[in-house]
């Protein structure tokens, strides 16, 4: 419960606090308000600020900046038991607000409370990593020089008395999550200094922070030719590129930077997580485990290097150890919403009466990031599903959804109307004039479809054969369909597929042989290979140009259950549209739309399995792909489920068993509720087998 603490400055109370409200809501109506009590404090006004904000507060007892210069003006008047009230009300409204810490720290300061002082300095740090000041005073206050902490507040100190003022704020922007105004700064910057090399890396982290991944790499590819040397911008380089999966040369980078400093363990770690992403989940663990054995109090042997173990431990089927891996990263944070939600996608994982108490009080705690908040709202759905308890579960997946959609960009109707183009564009006589183009090699066999239509049981299965390695899904087709896309403003028509045209027979010839060796880093030496990114579906046209003798396989299942499978899983990164249910329904109808437009312009390309006949005559199936893909039978693949290889997907633990047979009516549950994806289905609701 809120505690209740007064002024004789003009009365502040800490209102109820309503369901997330956010801290910022009106900070577009009294901007001009904030700016003007800001100034004041800076001219050293701090009586006329105070007089100034008194009824402003009234008017506006949550504002965050409002109660922010309110308690730095009654510090500056020595009122500070005033002061001190301000910014615990404050902090009890946003208590991730970093500069509120170090306020609280300066007053505790002036009260001689250095004990007290630390500890808020230090809180304030951990919200916001670029306030110089409180690092400043951290130095002046640990005075133990050989702690871990006076290593970190050492290594923070240099990096940012090293930067100019503009990057300086821009560094603090960024953990305020002020991206908007950390980009327009940092390229004021850069316009004056266009080769700094650590101004293009915080340029190109708001990039990636963004999702536009393709312009972060190729800023910093730009500052590492700048300057080579620079190992910070190397491993923001190696990030980038894990996020686009480009492993190889991810892990080329990062040993680049290990064997320049060996006993760096950022770089240890970085290292190490390049390994987990070409699957050597072995050596990644000897990493994990030594880092955490060895440096367990410093911020590398954080939650997040907890879940990454357990995500290793799961991908190799060591649940159990996974599950404990998970319990120790929320155990060091509370609400750390990815432990628990990665629990839930285990699939198999039951949650204690404990733990869902916990997570209830989470979801409803103001405190709770949005991004921890929707992981929470999708493990409440999961184990409250497996519990019955359906009517509530389907409340939560609901507001996990309106929460990932809110941070999402995604337009159906922009993507529709770019998969119209697919079949506007590639039409019979578009092929019929390529004829013999791209690489001739055999070894992929991609498998594409929907999220949750049963493509890692199709690839467990194919991947149980001994001429057959199983990969990941990889982002090699979509990245080079991004290129042949680029150099276009957001606004614009889109230039791919229409560029597929353009492009000489040599060139498609080029990309599909890039394509097989990029990809080598995820084989194991097996003739042929698989890759499960479901929406290659929209690229099949360019699959067959560039790899015209590559195998091609639909993961089709029931519309209901497909679709309402993939709105109740919260997907790592991608997979928009699932975020909504007449958005996933209409994507479902549009993919629907262009396999038939594939099947008429590529007879006999693509092979259609549905999920329903595996389940329902799995060796029939298994012969029919086998044969298909010009492999001879092994029984192996209809034992799949010995197959002990790794499986990183949310269908991990399933494809471990045997044929899974559960989820084919589990939408049933949840019926009641599903009528706008019935309605956005249209006629795919009972068309797609044909």
């Amino acid at each position: 419960m809120q505690s209740k603490r007064t002024s004789s400055e003009g009365t502040l109370r800490a209102p109820p606090l309503k369901r997330r409200t956010g801290r910022h809501r009106s900070r577009a109506s009294i901007g001009p308000q904030v700016q003007k009590a800001e100034e004041l404090l800076r001219a050293g006004k701090p009586l006329e600020t105070l007089e100034y904000l008194q009824p402003l507060v009234s008017k506006y007892p949550k504002h965050t900046e409002l109660l922010y210069c309110l308690a730095v003006a009654q510090r500056l008047l020595g009122r500070l038991k005033y002061a001190l009230n301000s910014i615990q009300i404050l902090l009890d409204q946003a208590p991730r607000y970093a500069r509120a810490h170090q306020e609280l720290a300066y007053i505790h300061l002036a009260l001689g409370q250095n004990e007290n002082a630390s500890r808020a300095f230090r809180q304030a740090v951990e919200h916001n990593p670029g306030l110089l000041s409180s690092w400043q005073h951290l130095r002046k206050l640990t005075p133990d020089e050989n702690s871990e902490l006076s290593v970190r507040i050492d290594a923070n100190l240099r990096y940012l008395e090293s930067l100019p003022a503009p990057l300086r704020g821009v560094v603090s922007m960024r953990y305020e999550k002020r991206r908007g105004k950390a980009e327009q700064a940092c390229r004021n910057y850069l316009k004056e200094h266009p080769k700094d090399a650590e101004g293009m890396r915080l340029l190109a982290l708001i990039a990636s922070e963004q999702g536009m991944l393709d312009d972060a790499e190729f800023i910093l590819e730009s500052a590492i030719e700048f300057e080579p040397a620079n190992d910070r911008v190397r491993l923001s380089y190696v990030d980038v590129l894990h996020k686009r999966q480009k492993y190889d040369k991810s892990l080329e980078q990062a040993e680049l930077l290990r064997r320049n400093d060996p006993e760096n363990q950022t770089y240890r770690l970085a290292h190490a997580n390049q390994l987990a992403g070409i699957g050597e989940y072995q050596q990644a663990l000897i990493v994990y485990d030594d880092i955490l054995t060895r440096h367990p109090h410093t911020p590398l042997a954080s939650p997040r290097l907890w879940l990454s173990r357990g995500h290793a431990l799961k991908t190799h089927g060591r649940v159990d150890e996974a599950i404990d891996s998970y319990q120790h990263a929320y155990g060091l944070k509370t609400d750390f919403g990815d432990a628990y939600w990665s629990l839930a996608n285990l699939k198999t994982y039951e949650f204690s009466d404990e733990e869902l108490s916990r997570m209830g009080r989470l979801v409803s705690d103001e405190s709770v990031d949005q991004d921890d908040l929707a992981h929470l709202h999708f493990a409440l759905g999961k184990a409250l599903e497996d519990r019955h308890e359906y009517e509530t579960s389907f409340q939560h997946y609901e507001q996990g959804n309106e929460i990932r959609k809110k941070q999402t960009r995604y337009d159906a109707s922009a993507m529709s109307a770019r998969l119209k183009l697919q079949r506007w564009v590639c039409n019979e006589a578009f092929f019929a004039e390529r004829i013999g183009t791209g690489c001739g090699a055999a070894d992929p066999i991609f498998i594409v479809g929907l999220p949750r239509a049963g493509s890692t049981l199709l690839e467990q299965i194919l991947a149980s054969h001994s001429q057959v390695d199983g990969t990941l899904e990889l982002h090699h087709i979509s990245s080079i369909a991004q290129k042949l896309d680029s150099r276009r403003r957001g606004r614009d028509a889109p230039r791919y597929p229409g560029t597929l045209g353009q492009l000489k027979p040599e060139t498609f010839r080029t990309i599909g042989e890039k394509f097989i060796t990029e990809t080598q880093v995820h084989r194991h030496g097996a003739p042929y290979f698989i890759d499960k990114m479901p929406n290659n579906f929209r690229h099949i046209g360019l699959i067959h140009l560039i790899l015209p003798n590559a195998k091609i396989i639909d993961a089709r299942r029931d519309p209901m259950s497909c679709c309402f499978s993939a709105f109740k899983q919260l997907f790592a990164s991608g997979q928009e549209f699932t975020y909504g249910l007449r958005e996933v329904g209409t994507y479902y109808q549009d993919y629907i739309e262009l396999m038939k437009h594939w099947d008429t312009v590529l007879p006999g390309k693509v092979l259609r399995v549905h999920y329903d006949d595996v389940v329902n005559d799995l060796e029939r199936e298994v012969h029919r792909i086998l044969d298909y893909c010009e492999l001879p039978f092994e029984s192996s693949c209809v034992e799949f489920h010995r197959n002990t290889r790794a499986v990183r997907t949310p269908s991990s633990e399933q494809v471990r068993q045997p044929i899974y047979r559960e989820a084919l009516e589990q939408w049933r549950h949840f019926e009641p509720w599903l009528t706008p994806l019935k309605e956005s289905l249209g006629p795919s609701l009972w068309a797609f087998r044909s």
